[in-house]
């Protein structure tokens, strides 16, 4: 077989199976694994899959830069907004995660929701300023540019100094084997950090992230409450999660 047939085989294995296990590629190729593996890297050097031991996994599409996410999914970030918005209730303090999906919640808040919404995200917080019930507490530390986020040291240790009711956090990828994930190890941290100090975390997840893994563990699934996605409550990766306990809140 051709390198560019292994390829597509390996693309469709991706799309279709969620997933590439490298000797039972080799296997049903009769081909090394060796090859298999230098295939998957490839293909990862293109940004085409997220590499994980014995073979590979599909890659979030949600990795690119903050202003190239907006246009991503617009209205799905929008059905989850809202659903995640009404986890909210009056008196609460919510943990506000960063990112796009995270910004249409802030923009989906009621205006006569009286709350408190603590945050990392400058842009968060600047999208809140004309809220007229909201107190918002910035936590503070070394912007991460990519996701307009503060991180490091010093956020990890202010979060530790909050408590609140809900976290709404958001990630790039979500499967049932790599779990919860996102791109960088410092925002991981960061938003493991954040869901610790909440006595809820629900992750926001639009469908494209569904089924995919970025490099990073965020959360194993028994550490949230649940997941607010659009994706079909017939996918096989949404039907996996919930037959094995994950509270799924539908927005489509």
């Amino acid at each position: 077989m051709l390198a560019a047939e292994r390829r597509d085989h390996l693309l469709g294995l991706l799309a279709r199976e969620g997933k590439v296990v490298a000797k039972d590629v080799a296997s049903d190729l009769g081909i090394s694994e060796d090859s298999v593996r230098r295939d998957l890297r490839d293909l990862a050097a293109e940004g085409l899959c997220q590499r994980v031991y014995g073979g590979a996994l599909p890659v979030s599409p949600a990795v690119a830069d903050y202003a190239a996410r907006q246009s991503v999914a617009p209205d799905g970030k929008r059905k989850v907004a809202a659903v995640a918005a009404a986890l909210v209730r009056p008196g609460n303090a919510l943990i506000l995660d960063g990112g796009t999906t995270a910004l249409a919640v802030a923009q989906a808040l009621p205006q006569d929701l009286v709350c408190t919404v603590i945050t990392h995200s400058p842009t968060i917080a600047a999208a809140l300023l004309d809220h007229p019930q909201a107190e918002l507490f910035l936590l503070g530390g070394r912007i991460f540019k990519h996701s307009a986020v503060a991180c490091g040291a010093a956020a990890v240790e202010a979060a530790q100094n909050v408590s609140a009711d809900l976290c709404l956090l958001g990630v790039t990828g979500v499967h049932p084997e790599a779990g919860l994930t996102t791109a960088d190890a410092e925002e991981a941290a960061m938003k493991r950090a954040l869901a610790a100090r909440a006595a809820e975390t629900y992750v926001l997840a639009s469908s494209e992230k569904i089924g995919t893994a970025s490099r990073f563990r965020v959360l194993p699934w028994e550490k949230v409450s649940g997941l607010i996605t659009d994706a079909d409550p017939h996918d096989a990766v949404v039907e996996h999660l919930a037959a094995h306990g994950v509270e799924i809140l539908a927005a489509g």
